[in-house]
Parts: structure tokens; C-alpha cells; sequence
């Protein structure tokens, strides 16, 4: 184990910028520089590159162009959602392992007066139906439930649970941000109001993303100016990073079964080394989750100290709790799986990529073994 690797194992954090998407971008950088909103001839290609680049963004979802509107981030798209719930006076039910794009605006709400309900989660992480359909809420109200977790990698049952809000008269929003690109989704056949979305999550450029408003649905600007995006999310646009979201959606998609498949057989590399050695560990998460992402937990090990190990070892990977001086503070999400402490707090999380090899599993499982 003397030989310094250099393996990257933490995508859910962010992706590698896909080359393709690089050199989409480059002229927007250089050349076609201009301004999209100004009239004249020399921003006759930036203008006409957002509006490809909104359909094919679109027709990765299952969307129409115009419900596509762009922002910085999956951050802001979510906050996007909270303020526009909070501006209409729509109570919000949200779960307890949203990220915390969602769940920080919704304190932030909550703190103002604002009606928030979070719902409990089973032991997979899943919200289930009927804790849904018991959340108490006025007739009208808006539900956000991610599309697949992050830390855990779980998949919600969004289309029953869309039906459910619907049922009730709610709108039902969705942070897809670690879902588009890995999983198939087309929003009109999920019947989702508002979905959000984040480049760097599949191999686009950081600082870019977007919220999927559907067609109808009467939302509230975010950022006030300018007439960009139809005069709901003012500031000039970032062209080049527009152009390399969409190149690198369109990439991801066209390859998601490929994908699976690669990152189901790295999955089960790593598992099946791990119980080979006989080392002791619990998976987290529901058998329905996204590709390559796998949240382990080693009893009586320290996460903190797993992630630093591998890091000497040329691996980085992710933890699941956080040392300070007097306390381990351990994530929200596994408390909210109610993960017991002595094992959450011996919790990494290996996320894969198509660029990861079943050399890089094989070591990966073989360093964790050397380590424990």
C-alpha cells in the first residue's frame, strides 16, 4: 500500500468538468463575449446559444424551454423556491434530510412567523406516503422533497408522492440537484411544479444551474432588475456556463446506462472486498439509490479519521460526522435515519464516477481493509 494514488471518490461534492463542456464554453469566453440582452449584431450568438442551450436542457428533463429558468447554483434555485413560497404565503412541508439549501431558508422562514413542517424520515430515508398524507396543512401549500439524497444516496418515491400533494391541492417542488444527469427524469410524466438543478453535480462548470418552474405555475421573481429570464431572475447571463450546463446534461444523460452499470459493478467491488477481509460495517440508505453512491459506517471507527487515512493514501472521499474540540457532530441526515451514534460517527461516503476504474474500487476497499 507504499504506492501514492490519486483517486477521487467524493462526486457528490462535485464532478470533474467534462472536456466536451470545456470546449463549448471557450468561445463564450473569447470571442463571443457579448452581452445576450443588448440588441445588436455582436450579441446575435450569445443570445442564440442560451436559447439552445435551453432546449436542450429541456429536453433532458422532459421539459419545455420556457419553464427552464437559469441561476448561480442548486443553492440559490432552492432558495428560490422557499422565497417565492414565503412571498405567496404558502405553508411549507419539507423532510428532515433535505440538504441544507432547503432546510436553512426554511429556518430562516420558520424564525419570521412563516409555517414550515418537517417530516420524519424511516430508516432508509425514505419520507413514506402515509406520513405525507398525515402532515397536517392548509389547502393550499407547497411540499419539497428531494429527489435523492446526498449523503446517503436514497431515492423518494416522488411520484406518489407528487400525487398525494396534489391530491391535496399543494404544489410539489423536488431538489433533483444530485438526481439530473445520473438518474432518468422527465418532470412532465413526475407532474413536478418546480424542480432545481446544479451543473458541477454532472460535470458541468461550478457557479451555474437552474429551476424548473412548470408552465402556468405563477411564481414570484427572485432577483429584481434587469429583464433577463423573462424578468424573473435578473443579471446579466453567464453564456459560457449556460452552454457548458447544457453540453455536459446532455452528456450525462445520453450515457446514463452506462453509467449505472459501471458504477452498480464498482459498488459491488467495494462491498464484496470489504466482506471478503471480514471487515464490520453497515450501508446506509434504501436499496434504491443513486449509482455509485455509498454511505458506509465502520462501528467503533472514527469517520474523521478514515477520511484523513485515505487522504494520506491519495483517496478522497467524504464523511458522514465532524470532530471539533469537545464533540463529534455528527450529520443531520443520519440523525435523522436515527443512525446510533457510536456507528454514525464511523461513517464515510465513497461516491463514484464514470471516470472511476475497478482498479480504483479494488484499492479503495483494500485501503479501507489496511486502515481498520
Amino acid at each position: 500500500m507504499a504506492q501514492r494514488y490519486n483517486i477521487y471518490a467524493d462526486n457528490a461534492a462535485t464532478t470533474k468538468l467534462s472536456p466536451t463542456a470545456l470546449e463549448a464554453m471557450l468561445p463564450y469566453l473569447q470571442a463571443d463575449y457579448g452581452n445576450a440582452s443588448q440588441p445588436y449584431s455582436f450579441s446575435r450568438s450569445p443570445k442564440k446559444a442560451i436559447k439552445a442551450a435551453r432546449e436542450i436542457i429541456a429536453n433532458c428533463i422532459g421539459a419545455d424551454p420556457e419553464e427552464i429558468y437559469f441561476t448561480s447554483c442548486g443553492t440559490e434555485s432552492d432558495n428560490w423556491v422557499v422565497a417565492g413560497a414565503v412571498d405567496l404565503g404558502l405553508p411549507i412541508v419539507t423532510s428532515a434530510i433535505e440538504h441544507h439549501a432547503m432546510l436553512k431558508p426554511c429556518e430562516h422562514a420558520l424564525s419570521r412567523g412563516h409555517k414550515v413542517t418537517t417530516l420524519p424520515v424511516n430508516a432508509d430515508g425514505i419520507v413514506e406516503e402515509q406520513t405525507l398524507e398525515n402532515a397536517t396543512i392548509e389547502s393550499n401549500g407547497i411540499v419539497s422533497i428531494m429527489y435523492a439524497n446526498n449523503e446517503i444516496g436514497t431515492i423518494q418515491p416522488i411520484q406518489s408522492l407528487v400525487k398525494i400533494a396534489h391530491s391535496k391541492g399543494w404544489l410539489f417542488h423536488s431538489d433533483a440537484v444530485q438526481a439530473i444527469g445520473h438518474l432518468p427524469i422527465n418532470v412532465h410524466d413526475l407532474n413536478v411544479d418546480l424542480m432545481s438543478a446544479s451543473a458541477h453535480k454532472f460535470n458541468g462548470p461550478k457557479g451555474i444551474g437552474f429551476l424548473y418552474i412548470r408552465n402556468g405555475l405563477e411564481w414570484p421573481p427572485f432577483i429584481k432588475g434587469g429583464a433577463q429570464e423573462h424578468g424573473f431572475r435578473a443579471g446579466t447571463e453567464n453564456v459560457a456556463y449556460i452552454v457548458g450546463m447544457a453540453t455536459a446534461l446532455q452528456e450525462n444523460v445520453e450515457r446514463i446506462d452506462g453509467t449505472s452499470c459501471h458504477l452498480t459493478k464498482l459498488e459491488q467491488i467495494i462491498i464484496d472486498n470489504l466482506s471478503s477481509a471480514n471487515v464490520t460495517f453497515k450501508r446506509n440508505g434504501a436499496r434504491e439509490h443513486i449509482p455509485g453512491n455509498i454511505s458506509l459506517s465502520f462501528p467503533g471507527a472514527s469517520g474523521e479519521m478514515l477520511l484523513h487515512r485515505l487522504d494520506l493514501m491519495g483517496i478522497s472521499v467524504s464523511t458522514g460526522s465532524a470532530c471539533d474540540s469537545q464533540n463529534t457532530q455528527i450529520s443531520h441526515v443520519l440523525k435523522a435515519i436515527a443512525l446510533d451514534n457510536e456507528i454514525a460517527r464511523g461513517t464515510i461516503r465513497i461516491s463514484l464516477s464514470r471516470d472511476n476504474t475497478e482498479s480504483d474500487a479494488i484499492y479503495i476497499a483494500s485501503a479501507i481493509v489496511s486502515i481498520l
